[in-house]
């Protein structure tokens, strides 16, 4: 590319496509860090490519390329809560040899802001199963909030006032409640129900886990257990 190019792109935008994605910046923030890969390219020094669009052609992962392009506007690291490709991105970083983005992810940050937590919901079921009754004797339902999501106990309260609720703790920023004791098809539409209620606040399943465990031999107890998650602001209730 002749000098004069260079100047007219001073003032015009810079398409690229990288790995298929098409992005647009100016050359100034390209050349942010004029010691990286992309400064050495977009001054002339290192050899360019074009596809036959006529944009400027980088062989790299183009989705990842727009925290690397965000980062060359604001020199400050931002990553989605959830994002989980830290590996990946660092290798692109080495690939522009972007020295202050490898150093931002080489720093030890919290996964999420400060003034953000993890709601945790478990729920959990018992079902004892004998053989001298119908088949289910006893069943327990028990869901259990570690912090205080008041609209979610709220809505368990005017939802579910058909269950037999025993129980409600608010020690230790636990809230409890026990539904039962019921039969099986009860038990199985009460936990269905709550699943999905807790489901449409927000929470989203992390693991699930099935026990079955004989307390004599005319008797089974079988243990539903799921764990539910969400990320919330501490200002929030």
């Amino acid at each position: 590319m002749e000098n004069g190019d260079w100047g007219y792109m001073m003032t015009d935008p810079v398409t690229l496509n990288v790995g298929g994605h098409i992005y647009t910046t100016s050359l100034s923030t390209l050349q942010r860090y004029p010691d990286s890969m992309l400064g050495a390219m977009f001054r002339g020094d290192f050899p360019t490519a074009r596809d036959a669009q006529g944009n400027f052609f980088i062989d790299r992962d183009g989705p990842l390329f727009r925290f690397v392009l965000n980062f060359l506007r604001t020199s400050e690291l931002t990553l989605p809560y959830d994002f989980k490709e830290t590996e990946l991105l660092r290798k692109e970083a080495d690939f522009y040899q972007i020295e202050p983005l490898i150093q931002s992810l080489s720093d030890t940050k919290p996964p999420y802001p400060l003034d953000t937590f993890e709601q945790v919901v478990e729920l959990s079921s018992t079902r004892k199963l004998s053989k001298y009754s119908n088949p289910v004797a006893v069943i327990i339902t028990q869901l259990t909030i570690t912090t205080k999501v008041h609209a979610l106990l709220e809505g368990i309260s005017n939802n579910f006032t058909r269950w037999n609720k025993h129980m409600m703790d608010t020690r230790d920023f636990q809230v409890s409640f026990t539904f039962g004791p019921c039969d099986y098809h009860q038990e199985v539409s009460l936990r269905v129900n709550l699943v999905e209620y807790i489901s449409k606040q927000g929470f989203t399943i992390r693991n699930t886990r099935v026990h079955h465990m004989s307390e004599r031999a005319n008797e089974n107890t079988v243990e539903h257990h799921w764990t539910f998650c969400r990320l919330a602001r501490k200002v929030e209730d």
